[in-house]
């Protein structure tokens, strides 16, 4: 026997939140799928938020820092990661969240998440072609960062414990990798 899903289009997720069908169960649409957001524990929250500042300082108004607001992506995606680093031209989100041309790169903090992360969003950013991926492992201390996509996967994945990193969009600004892990 075969058990058909529904699958979800951006357009009826739209209706649904708008709706207030999800105002009290964090979800994420995630390649049609609705998906159960983690909650966020004290080390999450305070670090993403510290480096969402971080980077506001790195940057200046060369881009502007979202903190857990949704993007909307091409295959069937709204996720809400931790930070997106965007065009900082905020007059087009008020009419839409950044779409993949609107994104530099983006930023998960992953404990409970970590294979959602690692596993999924990494092929959902892939296939919207976001040039650039950084997840922060709680349980290690370590950024991975992801880039290169191509054919739905990431080509290029690199740890990092310490050092500077450069975005591929920004790579005149270093990165303290230990301000953000």
């Amino acid at each position: 026997m075969t058990v058909a899903t529904y699958k979800w289009t951006i357009d009826r997720y739209h209706q649904a939140v708008e709706a207030g069908v999800f105002d009290d169960q964090p979800v994420e649409l995630l390649n049609g799928d609705l998906i159960e957001m983690s909650p966020e524990g004290v080390p999450h929250a305070s670090l993403s938020s510290d480096a969402g500042d971080y980077l506001r300082d790195r940057l200046g108004n060369r881009a502007k820092v979202r903190e857990g607001h949704p993007i909307t992506l091409p295959n069937n995606s709204e996720p809400e990661p931790d930070l997106a680093i965007v065009d900082p031209d905020i007059a087009i989100y008020r009419s839409h969240h950044p779409y993949p041309e609107n994104i530099y790169w983006l930023i998960e903090y992953s404990n409970t998440s970590l294979d959602k992360d690692l596993k999924i969003k990494s092929k959902v950013y892939a296939e919207a072609n976001i040039a650039e991926y950084w997840v922060i492992n709680l349980r290690t201390r370590e950024l991975i960062v992801f880039r290169d996509p191509a054919n739905g996967e990431y080509r290029s994945q690199v740890m990092l414990t310490n050092g500077m990193v450069s975005p591929l969009s920004f790579p005149d600004v270093q990165i303290d990798v230990l301000r953000l892990i």
